[in-house]
């Protein structure tokens, strides 16, 4: 499974990156705005610092809601680098947009998935990428790992392309559960990802080895 961060904080990416794990980043407007950054040019350029961090594929969110202006938008934001993906609303509009991206050559992650429906015909449309949101759901208590179980299935059974990236992770358990649920990615905060590393085995292991290579060693 691919793991990439969800955020747009330089440092938590270049953190992230230096782990030698980290596969792309996502973001969005909410995480533009967290981190004070304002306007169309200061975001194409904070994109652009981005993409000359972390290898893989950056998602960079469209704003507009109408199907002229994602296209328009979009198109600029794929340009920026060869490592953007558009990120793409699963709305009516949206699904035509990742069609006519599709057919450019111009790869999309639809996002605001909260259903098999929807991402089936983000899928069919092109979509590189489905974005089901796990602890949105969990928020109104139904099931956001049940969806990607779901999705999983129906695009392993009808043989699409379309990458599950399993999106709104809260915990490193959300992890361990995509895992388990067959996603092939997860993209989580930085604080998710180090808790992968956590085991009290590991802790106690690690201070044992160390006092027996002192007493060895004094």
């Amino acid at each position: 499974m691919k793991f990439f961060i969800d955020t747009a904080n330089l440092d938590q990416i270049r953190e992230a990156n230096e782990l030698g794990v980290l596969d792309g980043v996502t973001t969005n407007p909410s995480l533009m705005a967290k981190e004070g950054i304002k306007g169309v040019e200061n975001c194409n350029r904070h994109y652009v610092e981005i993409c000359s961090i972390v290898k893989g594929d950056v998602s960079a969110e469209v704003i507009a809601t109408d199907y002229e202006s994602m296209i328009k938008e979009g198109t600029a934001l794929a340009t920026l680098h060869p490592n953007i993906v558009v990120k793409v609303p699963c709305i009516a509009d949206g699904i035509k947009a990742i069609k006519y991206f599709s057919e450019k050559g111009i790869r999309t992650n639809c996002t605001l998935i909260f259903s098999p429906g929807q991402a089936l015909l983000a899928a069919k449309a092109g979509a590189t990428y489905v974005s089901p949101f796990v602890g949105r759901l969990d928020d109104i208590a139904s099931d956001g790992i049940e969806l990607v179980e779901k999705i999983v299935d129906m695009f392993n059974y009808y043989g699409f392309e379309t990458q599950v990236l399993a999106a709104s992770i809260r915990s490193t358990q959300h992890i361990i559960q995509c895992i388990e649920a067959g996603a092939d990615v997860a993209t989580c905060p930085l604080s998710a990802i180090k808790g992968l590393l956590n085991h009290p085995l590991t802790d106690s292991g690690l201070q044992k080895f160390l006092a027996d290579h002192k007493k060895v060693n004094s």
